[in-house]
Order: structure tokens, then C-alpha cells, then sequence
């Protein structure tokens, strides 16, 4: 290689658990507040995205579907542990596509948490079987359920970019059916098209308006617009020295709230991750219990600077 060539972005950084590339304390996160914790229902998904973080497909099994009875032991686990968790993530994949999906819903809603279920709200959902669950689980615990749809933007044409052509009308019969029965919706979109967040919000506010969609666009907890999260832009690290410069707390960053339990393909248990959005980084696996899952966490890796740290992101409402 030419010593002109052009370098790796993030060349040497995000080596060293404890150390930056030039040597710094890097900085880490501890378990201050345990609010939610996730589960990925498994990798398998109906449709592939042209920019899915988790690389969901109709044939990656490589996350396992979780099923009722170990999501029901991690409950018990937070109530061993102790842990102020006041909601239920489910994540997929499409969490649809498990065929658990309405009984562990059913499970923790039970045990008094709120349910936030990440779905594109398209054929999974509608099946007859998912929308009688459905519509028991709202009349049993009402707007303790909400569903976060995926609409990657608010114009067909631009979601269909992401999700295949006729994506976004599926996702609006899906969205409609929700409406019409009452079920809590909030929405996940994106910002990679350059609008200012501004425009995306006014944007997203005529959708739901045209729709008689009750979701707020100005609320970050009721539309997310996630970044694009790409490994090859250059970050910088994340030093013990930086929440001060930021004028930061590391209580604000996701995994001091936040844990997530996945099943490997092939493993005999799951496992709990210190992060929603690393579910393959085996860096970032905590153990197999929530008690392991209480140790600090290192941000050593792109996502927890520019998703995470600068970005001020979180997969939570």
C-alpha cells in the first residue's frame, strides 16, 4: 500500500476495551437505572432493508426466536435483581414472525410493565392469529401496548427506496388497521435523506394528519428519527475527558437505562447484550444472566460515539 493511500476510516481506534488510540482513558457507562430491557425475537424478517442495522432478512436465522418461557425468566430476574424497569422492548427481525410474540407480550404486560413492540406493521401483523391477540391485549391492558412502526419516510417513494416497492402501502393498511382499533402506535424513521429534523417532523405531521394517525410528530418518544448508522465514517473515541467537554452525563447514554437478551443460533440459553444496536459484536456480550448484565460498559465501538454519545439517540421512548 502506497503511503498516500487512502486509510480505513477509524484506522486503529476502537481496539482496546480500556485504552483510545492515542492512549486516553476511554470512557464507559454504568448500569444507573435499568428502565428497559429488550429482547430480539429473532433475525428473521419478511422483507430485507437496503440499510438494516441487524441485517434482517426473510432467511437470517442467526438470532434464534426467543421464546415465552425464557422471556419469562428474565422477568423473574428483574424482580430478583431488584431492577426499576418500567418497560418491555420487543425487536426483531419482525417480531411478528415469532410465533410466541402474543403470549410473551401477554406475559410481561402481566406482570405490570409496558410493552413497546418495533414491527413494519405489514403481513406478519395481519395474519387473523396476531390481530385477535392483538385486540385482546388492548382490551386487557390498553395503552400499556404500543406498537412503533417503521415508516423510513414519510413519502412513499423514499420508504420503498428502503424496504422494496409496494413497502409503504402494505405498511399503511397495517397502520390503518391499528387506528381503527384503538392500538397505541409511535413511529421509527430515518434521517438520511438531508432534510433537516424540522422538515422531517413537519413532513411526518401531514402524514398523520392526512391519516387521522393520533401520534405526534414533535415528540421524540412518539416519532424516533434514527441516523444512518455507518461503521466506515470516521468517528472519534469517547474519553473520560469528553462528558465535560460535551457538557454530557453518562446517565443520558442508552446502555445506562438499557439492556437487550438475544438467542444465538445454535446457543443452549440466551444471552443479555449491553446494547440494542450490537446485537453481533460478541465484545459487547454481558453474560447469560442480568446480574452479569450489571458491569460498566466500555463504548468502545463507532455506534456508541456517533449513535450513541453524539448523537444523543435511544431506541427507548
Amino acid at each position: 500500500m502506497k503511503d498516500n493511500a487512502p486509510q480505513p476510516a477509524n484506522m486503529g481506534k476502537f481496539q482496546n476495551r480500556l485504552v483510545t488510540a492515542d492512549g486516553q482513558a476511554r470512557a464507559s457507562v454504568p448500569l444507573r437505572d435499568a428502565q428497559t430491557l429488550w429482547f430480539n425475537t429473532g433475525t428473521l424478517c419478511n422483507i430485507t432493508c437496503r440499510n438494516c442495522y441487524i441485517d434482517s432478512s426473510p432467511s437470517n436465522d442467526a438470532l434464534v426466536y426467543i421464546t415465552t418461557p425464557e422471556v419469562t425468566d428474565f422477568l423473574d430476574q428483574i424482580e430478583a435483581r431488584n431492577w426499576p424497569v418500567k418497560e418491555i422492548g420487543l425487536t426483531g427481525g419482525e417480531p411478528f414472525m415469532n410465533p410466541d410474540i402474543i403470549d410473551m407480550t401477554r406475559a410481561a404486560l402481566g406482570r405490570g410493565y409496558s410493552v413497546l413492540i418495533l414491527t413494519n406493521a405489514m403481513s406478519p401483523m395481519m395474519r387473523p392469529r396476531m390481530r385477535d391477540g392483538l385486540l385482546d391485549l388492548h382490551k386487557t391492558f390498553g395503552n400499556r401496548l404500543t406498537l412503533r412502526i417503521s415508516v423510513d419516510h414519510y413519502r412513499p417513494n423514499l420508504h420503498d427506496e428502503e424496504r422494496g416497492g409496494g413497502s409503504f402501502a402494505k405498511t399503511l393498511t397495517g397502520m390503518k388497521w391499528l387506528r381503527d382499533h384503538g392500538i397505541n402506535m409511535a413511529i421509527a424513521g430515518r434521517t438520511v435523506w438531508g432534510e433537516t429534523e424540522a422538515e422531517s417532523r413537519a413532513g411526518y405531521s401531514a402524514f398523520f394528519a392526512e391519516h387521522g394517525f393520533e401520534i405526534d410528530a414533535q415528540d421524540p418518544g412518539q416519532t424516533v428519527l434514527f441516523p444512518e448508522m455507518d461503521e466506515t465514517v470516521e468517528v472519534p473515541e469517547i474519553t473520560t475527558a469528553c462528558w465535560d467537554i460535551l457538557g454530557k452525563s453518562p446517565d443520558a447514554v442508552m446502555c445506562a437505562n438499557a439492556r437487550m437478551v438475544v438467542k444465538r443460533k445454535g446457543a443452549t440459553r440466551p444471552a443479555v447484550l449491553a446494547c440494542t444496536l450490537l446485537p453481533y459484536d460478541t465484545a459487547f456480550e454481558m453474560g447469560s444472566t442480568l446480574a452479569e448484565a450489571e458491569d460498566d460498559v466500555f463504548l468502545n465501538h463507532p455506534h456508541c460515539a456517533k449513535f450513541c454519545v453524539l448523537g444523543g439517540a435511544s431506541c427507548s421512548g
